[in-house]
């Protein structure tokens, strides 16, 4: 029986009879030492997505495979996008196995904002949505910010276990695979990243020194995230690459600021006070009077109010509206979109975000 060969980037099986299907690679490619898929080498060259047909029901088998090994989880959540990126349930799949709550992408948040400040709202959010981590750690996967810090918590934590890295899509799980990898190996990127949903197809497995793994898996998809309903130039937009700058806007009763053509936010009542955004640097935030609203977004979607472009505004899902009362300082996060922070209760508001896409309250992470 031949040997099962598994591509280094994506983790699926090799397999060179169908193109359309995941691990495909030309069989000249089999003679090379390490392997890679076509997906991922187009996907690490060209920027290029492929979809491949994988279920939610796949991704579930593999979660549901956690409480059943004695291992570390390493939980992985978009620090930007913490709600967004959180996997309801999880504590019903790990067991008993512990759980280090990683905070990735904190080079994207203010500076201001305190580090030890942030670690603690990661651990209060965490039993609010039903987990109990054992530790939290703020790390940058892409610059390399508090890894030592990191793989010491790891080591300390795993006490000779395998340690399982997972997460849902676009948290940058990968990225600090890799990472993890080069401090270890010298090798530099092994495992296929892009900001695309769902770039790991199966488990990939690296082995730690002492005979145990580390294994990476694929990255769940959370369906409520804008991620899933804009193009891959919107996409590039909306997805921070570097420090985020807050905006802060002072709203009189019944104004709107509208955040590109992807979501709305409306203030209604509460007396004037400030507001402040954190978005994408490079998303336009636009600001109206709440009755002129609805034919600004009308006649302006895709122009003025940018992204998406005129092309890709058609295919954005209708808004829909959620009302907040808020009773105390409170941020009003727009899933995968970034938040809007409320100063203080006592103000009615109303968030309009594609349909299919999460918009929720939260004690605010300022």
């Amino acid at each position: 029986m031949t040997e099962e060969i598994r591509c280094i980037g994506c983790g699926a099986v090799i397999q060179t009879i169908d193109k359309s299907k995941p691990g495909y690679a030309p069989e000249s490619s089999l003679e090379k030492e390490d392997v890679i898929c076509q997906r991922c080498f187009r996907l690490k060259h060209y920027n290029e997505i492929q979809d491949v047909p994988l279920t939610d029901d796949d991704f579930l088998k593999i979660l549901n495979q956690l409480g059943t090994k004695e291992a570390l989880i390493v939980y992985v959540v978009d620090i930007f996008d913490f709600d967004g990126s959180w996997l309801p349930g999880l504590h019903r799949f790990v067991g008993n196995n512990p759980v280090l709550l990683v905070g990735n992408k904190a080079d994207l948040l203010p500076k201001s904002l305190k580090r030890e400040r942030l670690t603690q709202w990661m651990r209060g959010r965490a039993r609010e949505l039903g987990l109990a981590p054992t530790d939290c750690v703020l790390v940058s996967a892409e610059k390399g910010h508090s890894f030592e810090a990191l793989l010491e918590k790891i080591e300390e934590e795993r006490d000779g276990r395998d340690v399982f890295v997972v997460g849902c899509t676009n948290v940058g799980k990968s990225t600090l695979i890799n990472r993890i990898i080069k401090v270890a190996t010298g090798e530099n990127n092994v495992i296929t990243t892009s900001q695309f949903p769902g770039t790991t197809l199966d488990k990939i497995e690296i082995p730690l020194d002492d005979g145990s793994v580390l294994v990476d898996t694929p990255g769940i998809i959370n369906h409520h995230q804008i991620a899933h309903v804009v193009d891959a130039a919107t996409l590039k937009v909306i997805s921070p690459k570097k420090e985020i700058k807050p905006l802060v806007f002072q709203l009189n009763e019944e104004q709107t600021l509208f955040l590109g053509a992807l979501a709305r936010f409306d203030y209604t009542s509460g007396g004037r006070r400030s507001f402040v955004v954190y978005t994408s640097n490079n998303l336009m935030v636009h600001r109206t009077k709440l009755e002129k609203a609805d034919n600004l977004y009308e006649t302006q979607a895709g122009k003025l109010l940018y992204p998406p472009g005129e092309t890709d505004v058609e295919a954005l899902p209708k808004l829909v509206p959620y009302t907040f009362s808020i009773k105390e300082k409170a941020d009003i996060v727009f899933s995968g979109l970034g938040w809007i922070t409320v100063p203080e209760g006592g103000a009615k508001v109303t968030a309009w975000v594609p349909d299919g896409v999460s918009v929720t309250i939260r004690r605010s992470i300022v």
